[in-house]
Protein backbone atom coordinates (compact mmCIF):
# COMPACT_ATOMS: atom_id res chain seq x y z
CA UNK A 1 0.00 0.00 0.00
CA UNK A 2 1.40 3.38 -0.72
CA UNK A 3 0.42 5.10 2.54
CA UNK A 4 2.76 7.55 4.36
CA UNK A 5 2.82 5.01 7.26
CA UNK A 6 4.66 2.70 5.25
CA UNK A 7 7.73 5.77 5.64
CA UNK A 8 8.99 5.50 8.95
CA UNK A 9 10.89 2.83 8.79
CA UNK A 10 12.54 3.62 5.29
CA UNK A 11 13.28 6.99 6.10
CA UNK A 12 14.82 5.95 10.07
CA UNK A 13 17.15 3.93 7.69
CA UNK A 14 18.52 6.57 5.71
CA UNK A 15 18.17 9.02 8.38
CA UNK A 16 22.04 9.33 8.91
CA UNK A 17 23.03 9.66 5.27
CA UNK A 18 20.78 11.39 3.90
CA UNK A 19 21.52 14.21 6.42
CA UNK A 20 25.03 13.29 6.78
CA UNK A 21 25.37 14.57 2.63
CA UNK A 22 23.92 17.30 2.94
CA UNK A 23 27.23 18.14 5.25
CA UNK A 24 25.05 18.21 8.64
CA UNK A 25 26.83 15.77 10.74
CA UNK A 26 27.35 16.38 14.54
CA UNK A 27 29.48 19.05 15.16
CA UNK A 28 33.46 18.15 16.26
CA UNK A 29 32.82 20.64 19.11
CA UNK A 30 29.86 19.76 21.03
CA UNK A 31 30.10 19.07 24.67
CA UNK A 32 30.25 15.72 26.28
CA UNK A 33 26.88 15.91 27.65
CA UNK A 34 25.56 16.44 24.09
CA UNK A 35 27.58 13.67 22.74
CA UNK A 36 26.80 11.22 25.50
CA UNK A 37 22.42 12.53 25.15
CA UNK A 38 22.90 11.99 20.76
CA UNK A 39 24.95 8.47 21.32
CA UNK A 40 21.84 7.05 23.96
CA UNK A 41 19.39 8.91 22.02
CA UNK A 42 20.45 7.12 18.26
CA UNK A 43 20.73 3.41 20.49
CA UNK A 44 17.50 4.07 21.72
CA UNK A 45 16.00 4.63 18.49
CA UNK A 46 17.83 1.50 16.39
CA UNK A 47 16.57 -0.69 19.71
CA UNK A 48 12.95 0.70 19.08
CA UNK A 49 12.44 2.49 22.39
CA UNK A 50 11.14 5.59 20.94
CA UNK A 51 9.82 7.04 24.31
CA UNK A 52 13.02 6.95 25.64
CA UNK A 53 14.48 7.97 22.32
CA UNK A 54 12.00 11.21 21.58
CA UNK A 55 13.20 12.48 25.11
CA UNK A 56 16.90 11.92 24.97
CA UNK A 57 16.77 13.52 21.58
CA UNK A 58 14.98 16.55 23.03
CA UNK A 59 17.52 17.11 25.60
CA UNK A 60 20.44 16.95 23.15
CA UNK A 61 18.45 19.45 21.12
CA UNK A 62 17.68 21.77 23.82
CA UNK A 63 21.96 21.59 23.94
CA UNK A 64 22.27 22.07 20.54
CA UNK A 65 19.17 23.50 18.45
CA UNK A 66 21.00 23.17 15.25
CA UNK A 67 21.62 19.95 15.44
CA UNK A 68 19.86 18.79 11.95
CA UNK A 69 19.90 15.11 11.95
CA UNK A 70 18.18 15.47 15.91
CA UNK A 71 15.49 16.96 13.99
CA UNK A 72 15.32 14.67 11.77
CA UNK A 73 15.56 11.65 13.74
CA UNK A 74 12.89 13.42 16.24
CA UNK A 75 10.44 13.90 13.64
CA UNK A 76 10.61 10.58 11.81
CA UNK A 77 9.95 9.02 15.50
CA UNK A 78 6.90 11.52 16.04
CA UNK A 79 5.82 10.55 12.41
CA UNK A 80 5.82 6.85 13.33
CA UNK A 81 3.42 7.56 15.70
CA UNK A 82 1.48 9.28 13.50
CA UNK A 83 2.00 12.54 15.58
CA UNK A 84 1.77 14.62 12.52
CA UNK A 85 1.82 18.12 14.19
CA UNK A 86 4.48 17.15 16.68
CA UNK A 87 6.60 15.90 13.16
CA UNK A 88 5.89 18.57 10.45
CA UNK A 89 7.34 21.46 13.43
CA UNK A 90 10.87 18.90 13.32
CA UNK A 91 10.62 18.61 9.71
CA UNK A 92 9.94 22.24 9.70
CA UNK A 93 13.46 23.08 12.22
CA UNK A 94 15.51 20.65 9.81
CA UNK A 95 14.31 22.19 6.60
CA UNK A 96 15.35 25.61 8.26
CA UNK A 97 19.03 24.50 8.63
CA UNK A 98 19.25 22.18 5.40
CA UNK A 99 16.82 24.14 2.83
CA UNK A 100 18.56 22.33 0.20
CA UNK A 101 17.82 18.78 1.61
CA UNK A 102 14.89 17.36 -0.56
CA UNK A 103 13.84 14.26 2.18
CA UNK A 104 13.04 16.71 4.34
CA UNK A 105 10.55 18.91 2.25
CA UNK A 106 9.24 15.66 0.91
CA UNK A 107 8.56 14.16 4.97
CA UNK A 108 7.10 18.03 5.80
CA UNK A 109 4.95 17.29 3.11
CA UNK A 110 3.57 14.07 3.66
CA UNK A 111 2.88 15.07 7.51
CA UNK A 112 1.02 18.28 6.17
CA UNK A 113 -1.14 15.86 4.17
CA UNK A 114 -2.31 14.09 6.90
CA UNK A 115 -2.90 17.30 8.51
CA UNK A 116 -5.64 18.17 5.63
CA UNK A 117 -2.88 20.85 4.16
CA UNK A 118 -3.41 20.36 1.08
CA UNK A 119 -1.76 23.61 0.07
CA UNK A 120 1.50 23.70 1.61
CA UNK A 121 1.48 19.64 1.60
CA UNK A 122 1.65 20.00 -2.47
CA UNK A 123 3.95 23.10 -2.13
CA UNK A 124 6.32 21.03 -0.43
CA UNK A 125 6.33 17.54 -1.89
CA UNK A 126 7.33 19.82 -5.38
CA UNK A 127 10.03 21.30 -3.96
CA UNK A 128 11.35 18.22 -2.31
CA UNK A 129 11.04 16.48 -5.89
CA UNK A 130 12.97 19.63 -7.21
CA UNK A 131 15.64 19.23 -5.06
CA UNK A 132 15.94 15.50 -5.22
CA UNK A 133 14.89 12.33 -3.08
CA UNK A 134 16.36 9.53 -1.73
CA UNK A 135 17.42 6.99 -3.82
CA UNK A 136 15.64 4.13 -1.77
CA UNK A 137 12.44 4.08 -4.06
CA UNK A 138 9.92 3.35 -1.55
CA UNK A 139 10.10 6.56 -0.32
CA UNK A 140 10.38 7.69 -3.97
CA UNK A 141 7.45 6.29 -4.73
CA UNK A 142 5.51 7.20 -1.89
CA UNK A 143 6.22 10.83 -2.29
CA UNK A 144 5.16 11.19 -6.07
CA UNK A 145 1.84 9.20 -5.27
CA UNK A 146 0.99 11.79 -2.80
CA UNK A 147 1.72 14.73 -4.89
CA UNK A 148 -0.56 13.22 -7.76
CA UNK A 149 -3.24 12.92 -5.14
CA UNK A 150 -2.83 16.32 -4.48
CA UNK A 151 -2.81 17.42 -8.33
CA UNK A 152 -5.97 15.85 -8.39
CA UNK A 153 -7.65 17.33 -5.86
CA UNK A 154 -6.55 20.55 -7.25
CA UNK A 155 -7.78 19.73 -10.43
CA UNK A 156 -4.43 19.42 -12.10
CA UNK A 157 -5.46 16.27 -13.91
CA UNK A 158 -2.74 16.09 -15.86
CA UNK A 159 -0.14 16.18 -13.74
CA UNK A 160 -1.47 13.83 -12.08
CA UNK A 161 -1.99 11.40 -14.67
CA UNK A 162 1.60 11.85 -15.79
CA UNK A 163 3.14 11.07 -12.49
CA UNK A 164 0.57 8.19 -12.09
CA UNK A 165 1.38 5.95 -15.60
CA UNK A 166 4.71 6.77 -14.30
CA UNK A 167 4.58 4.57 -11.63
CA UNK A 168 2.77 2.39 -13.52
CA UNK A 169 5.61 2.11 -15.80
CA UNK A 170 7.86 1.51 -13.02
CA UNK A 171 5.63 -1.36 -11.99
CA UNK A 172 4.08 0.62 -8.89
CA UNK A 173 0.48 -0.70 -8.84
CA UNK A 174 -2.03 -0.88 -6.13
CA UNK A 175 -5.51 -0.25 -5.91
CA UNK A 176 -4.64 3.44 -4.83
CA UNK A 177 -2.84 3.88 -7.93
CA UNK A 178 -5.32 2.60 -9.70
CA UNK A 179 -8.72 4.39 -8.16
CA UNK A 180 -6.57 7.74 -8.05
CA UNK A 181 -5.91 7.20 -11.78
CA UNK A 182 -9.31 6.44 -13.07
CA UNK A 183 -10.44 9.76 -10.85
CA UNK A 184 -7.89 11.88 -12.65
CA UNK A 185 -9.16 10.47 -16.12
CA UNK A 186 -12.86 11.06 -15.34
CA UNK A 187 -12.02 14.96 -13.82
CA UNK A 188 -13.00 14.16 -10.25
CA UNK A 189 -11.86 16.10 -7.84
CA UNK A 190 -13.03 14.72 -4.57
CA UNK A 191 -10.84 13.66 -2.19
CA UNK A 192 -12.51 10.67 -1.11
CA UNK A 193 -12.97 7.99 -3.53
CA UNK A 194 -15.88 5.99 -4.67
CA UNK A 195 -17.03 4.14 -1.83
CA UNK A 196 -15.74 0.08 -1.74
CA UNK A 197 -18.44 -1.99 -4.24
CA UNK A 198 -20.28 0.71 -5.53
CA UNK A 199 -20.63 1.10 -9.78
CA UNK A 200 -18.65 4.18 -9.42
CA UNK A 201 -15.74 2.17 -7.44
CA UNK A 202 -15.67 -0.01 -10.13
CA UNK A 203 -15.94 2.05 -13.25
CA UNK A 204 -13.01 4.34 -11.80
CA UNK A 205 -10.81 0.89 -10.96
CA UNK A 206 -11.50 -0.37 -14.64
CA UNK A 207 -10.68 3.24 -16.42
CA UNK A 208 -7.79 3.53 -13.71
CA UNK A 209 -6.21 -0.13 -14.96
CA UNK A 210 -6.98 1.09 -18.27
CA UNK A 211 -4.41 3.97 -18.08
CA UNK A 212 -1.81 1.90 -16.21
CA UNK A 213 -1.73 -0.30 -19.23
CA UNK A 214 -1.37 2.87 -21.12
CA UNK A 215 1.53 4.37 -18.95
CA UNK A 216 3.15 0.47 -19.39
CA UNK A 217 3.08 1.72 -23.51
CA UNK A 218 -0.03 -1.34 -24.19
CA UNK A 219 -2.10 0.58 -25.75
CA UNK A 220 -3.82 -2.37 -27.23
CA UNK A 221 -5.13 -3.19 -24.15
CA UNK A 222 -5.80 -0.31 -22.30
CA UNK A 223 -7.80 0.43 -25.54
CA UNK A 224 -9.65 -2.58 -25.51
CA UNK A 225 -10.57 -2.60 -21.55
CA UNK A 226 -11.64 0.93 -22.00
CA UNK A 227 -14.15 -0.03 -25.40
CA UNK A 228 -15.53 -2.08 -23.86
CA UNK A 229 -16.68 0.14 -20.63
CA UNK A 230 -17.06 3.07 -22.86
CA UNK A 231 -20.06 0.59 -24.16
CA UNK A 232 -21.48 -0.74 -21.43
CA UNK A 233 -21.35 2.85 -19.94
CA UNK A 234 -21.65 5.15 -22.55
CA UNK A 235 -23.79 8.46 -20.17
CA UNK A 236 -21.23 7.95 -17.84
CA UNK A 237 -19.74 11.40 -16.90
CA UNK A 238 -16.56 11.58 -18.84
CA UNK A 239 -16.29 8.55 -19.96
CA UNK A 240 -15.93 9.31 -23.48
CA UNK A 241 -13.17 12.57 -22.39
CA UNK A 242 -11.11 9.60 -20.26
CA UNK A 243 -10.81 7.47 -23.26
CA UNK A 244 -10.33 10.61 -25.87
CA UNK A 245 -7.26 11.40 -23.66
CA UNK A 246 -6.12 7.73 -23.68
CA UNK A 247 -6.63 7.35 -27.75
CA UNK A 248 -4.30 10.56 -27.45
CA UNK A 249 -1.69 8.89 -25.45
CA UNK A 250 -2.06 5.71 -28.11
CA UNK A 251 -1.24 8.87 -30.96
CA UNK A 252 -4.68 8.04 -32.61
CA UNK A 253 -6.15 11.56 -32.71
CA UNK A 254 -9.00 10.93 -35.26
CA UNK A 255 -10.35 8.57 -32.89
CA UNK A 256 -9.58 10.66 -29.80
CA UNK A 257 -11.96 13.35 -31.17
CA UNK A 258 -14.63 11.29 -32.02
CA UNK A 259 -14.48 10.81 -28.39
CA UNK A 260 -14.28 14.19 -27.23
CA UNK A 261 -17.60 15.26 -29.50
CA UNK A 262 -19.73 12.06 -27.86
CA UNK A 263 -18.15 13.91 -24.50
CA UNK A 264 -19.63 16.92 -25.69
CA UNK A 265 -22.94 15.13 -26.66
CA UNK A 266 -23.16 13.94 -22.93
CA UNK A 267 -22.39 17.53 -21.38
CA UNK A 268 -22.72 20.54 -23.70
CA UNK A 269 -20.83 22.79 -21.40
CA UNK A 270 -17.64 20.64 -21.58
CA UNK A 271 -15.30 23.70 -22.83
CA UNK A 272 -11.93 21.14 -22.39
CA UNK A 273 -13.32 18.67 -24.94
CA UNK A 274 -13.35 21.63 -27.33
CA UNK A 275 -10.00 22.69 -26.32
CA UNK A 276 -8.59 19.03 -26.54
CA UNK A 277 -10.32 18.66 -30.29
CA UNK A 278 -8.70 22.50 -31.35
CA UNK A 279 -5.62 21.22 -29.54
CA UNK A 280 -5.45 18.04 -31.91
CA UNK A 281 -6.43 20.42 -35.19
CA UNK A 282 -3.64 23.03 -34.89
CA UNK A 283 -1.65 23.44 -37.69
CA UNK A 284 -2.94 20.03 -39.67
CA UNK A 285 -6.41 21.87 -39.72
CA UNK A 286 -6.48 24.80 -38.08
CA UNK A 287 -9.81 26.21 -40.29
CA UNK A 288 -11.50 23.13 -38.92
CA UNK A 289 -10.18 23.79 -34.89
CA UNK A 290 -11.51 27.75 -35.08
CA UNK A 291 -15.06 26.88 -34.04
CA UNK A 292 -14.30 24.28 -31.49
CA UNK A 293 -11.79 26.86 -29.53
CA UNK A 294 -14.25 29.85 -30.72
CA UNK A 295 -17.06 27.69 -28.75
CA UNK A 296 -14.86 26.86 -25.44
CA UNK A 297 -13.99 30.66 -25.72
CA UNK A 298 -17.74 31.46 -25.24
CA UNK A 299 -18.37 29.02 -22.25
CA UNK A 300 -15.42 29.77 -20.30
CA UNK A 301 -14.42 33.17 -21.00
CA UNK A 302 -12.48 33.90 -17.59
CA UNK A 303 -9.81 30.44 -19.17
CA UNK A 304 -6.83 32.58 -20.72
CA UNK A 305 -5.88 29.26 -22.18
CA UNK A 306 -8.85 28.96 -24.41
CA UNK A 307 -8.05 32.45 -25.69
CA UNK A 308 -4.29 31.67 -25.91
CA UNK A 309 -5.53 29.01 -28.31
CA UNK A 310 -8.05 30.24 -30.31
CA UNK A 311 -5.43 33.38 -30.93
CA UNK A 312 -2.91 30.42 -32.05
CA UNK A 313 -5.73 29.09 -34.53
CA UNK A 314 -6.27 32.35 -35.93
CA UNK A 315 -2.56 33.39 -36.63
CA UNK A 316 -2.12 30.16 -37.65
CA UNK A 317 -5.14 30.55 -40.47
CA UNK A 318 -3.19 34.27 -40.66
CA UNK A 319 -6.01 35.91 -39.60
CA UNK A 320 -4.00 37.70 -36.90
CA UNK A 321 -5.63 41.09 -36.68
CA UNK A 322 -8.22 38.68 -34.97
CA UNK A 323 -6.13 37.18 -32.86
CA UNK A 324 -3.98 39.53 -31.34
CA UNK A 325 -7.07 40.40 -28.72
CA UNK A 326 -7.24 36.73 -27.69
CA UNK A 327 -3.59 36.44 -27.24
CA UNK A 328 -3.85 39.89 -25.47
CA UNK A 329 -6.48 38.53 -23.25
CA UNK A 330 -4.46 35.34 -22.75
CA UNK A 331 -1.20 37.46 -21.73
CA UNK A 332 -3.42 39.31 -18.86
CA UNK A 333 -4.09 35.91 -17.99
CA UNK A 334 -0.66 34.38 -18.25
CA UNK A 335 1.77 37.23 -17.89
CA UNK A 336 4.31 34.86 -17.12
CA UNK A 337 4.13 32.50 -19.92
CA UNK A 338 6.97 32.96 -22.56
CA UNK A 339 5.05 31.39 -25.24
CA UNK A 340 2.38 33.92 -25.32
CA UNK A 341 4.79 36.59 -26.01
CA UNK A 342 6.29 34.70 -29.12
CA UNK A 343 3.13 34.40 -30.47
CA UNK A 344 2.13 37.96 -29.72
CA UNK A 345 5.54 39.09 -31.15
CA UNK A 346 4.57 37.38 -34.33
CA UNK A 347 1.02 38.29 -34.41
CA UNK A 348 2.16 42.06 -34.35
CA UNK A 349 4.93 41.79 -36.69
CA UNK A 350 2.60 40.43 -39.34
CA UNK A 351 0.10 43.60 -38.37
CA UNK A 352 3.07 46.03 -38.91
CA UNK A 353 3.05 47.03 -35.26
CA UNK A 354 7.01 46.28 -35.02
CA UNK A 355 7.50 48.36 -31.83
CA UNK A 356 4.77 46.01 -29.93
CA UNK A 357 6.80 43.29 -31.63
CA UNK A 358 9.84 43.79 -30.65
CA UNK A 359 8.86 44.27 -26.89
CA UNK A 360 6.98 40.81 -26.89
CA UNK A 361 9.79 39.23 -27.99
CA UNK A 362 12.01 40.87 -26.04
CA UNK A 363 10.01 39.49 -22.86
CA UNK A 364 9.68 36.39 -24.46
CA UNK A 365 13.75 36.27 -24.43
CA UNK A 366 13.91 37.35 -20.77
CA UNK A 367 11.34 34.64 -19.16
CA UNK A 368 12.31 31.92 -21.51
CA UNK A 369 16.03 32.78 -19.67
CA UNK A 370 14.73 32.90 -16.57
CA UNK A 371 13.06 29.79 -17.16
CA UNK A 372 16.52 28.14 -18.04
CA UNK A 373 18.47 29.54 -14.88
CA UNK A 374 15.49 28.25 -12.73
CA UNK A 375 15.89 24.89 -13.94
CA UNK A 376 19.65 24.91 -13.37
CA UNK A 377 19.06 25.60 -10.32
CA UNK A 378 16.67 23.30 -9.08
CA UNK A 379 13.91 25.76 -7.95
CA UNK A 380 10.54 24.40 -7.30
CA UNK A 381 8.97 26.99 -9.94
CA UNK A 382 10.96 25.14 -12.88
CA UNK A 383 8.21 22.54 -12.16
CA UNK A 384 5.45 23.18 -15.09
CA UNK A 385 3.25 22.31 -13.03
CA UNK A 386 3.21 25.72 -11.24
CA UNK A 387 1.71 27.41 -13.89
CA UNK A 388 -0.02 24.59 -15.32
CA UNK A 389 -0.28 26.13 -19.03
CA UNK A 390 1.97 26.11 -21.27
CA UNK A 391 5.41 23.09 -21.28
CA UNK A 392 8.00 22.89 -23.43
CA UNK A 393 6.30 21.37 -26.72
CA UNK A 394 4.10 22.82 -29.30
CA UNK A 395 1.44 23.11 -27.26
CA UNK A 396 0.02 23.75 -23.50
CA UNK A 397 -1.02 21.96 -20.86
CA UNK A 398 -5.03 22.41 -20.62
CA UNK A 399 -6.26 24.14 -17.59
CA UNK A 400 -9.07 21.84 -16.40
Amino acid sequence: MLRTVCLAAVVSIVASSAVAQQGSATPSRGTSSFTVLSARADAARDADRLDEAASLYKKALALRPRWAEGWWSLGTIAYDRNSYEEAAYDFEKMTSLLPKNGNGFVMLGLCEFELGRDRLALQNLERGANLGVDKNPQLRHVAVYHEAVLLQRSGRFQEAEDILEQLCLNGVQSDQVTATLGMVLLRMQSKIPPALSSRDAEIVARVGHAACLAGQKKFDESRIELSTLVRENPAYPNIHYAFGMLLVEASDLEAANNEFKEQIKNDPSDFVSRLQIAMALYKTDSAVGLPYAEEAVKLAPRQPFAHYLLGLLRLDVDDYLKAIPELEIAQKGLPRESKVYFALGTAYSRAGRKQEAAQARATFTRLTEEEKKKAASGSPETNPSNSGTIPSGDMPILPQ
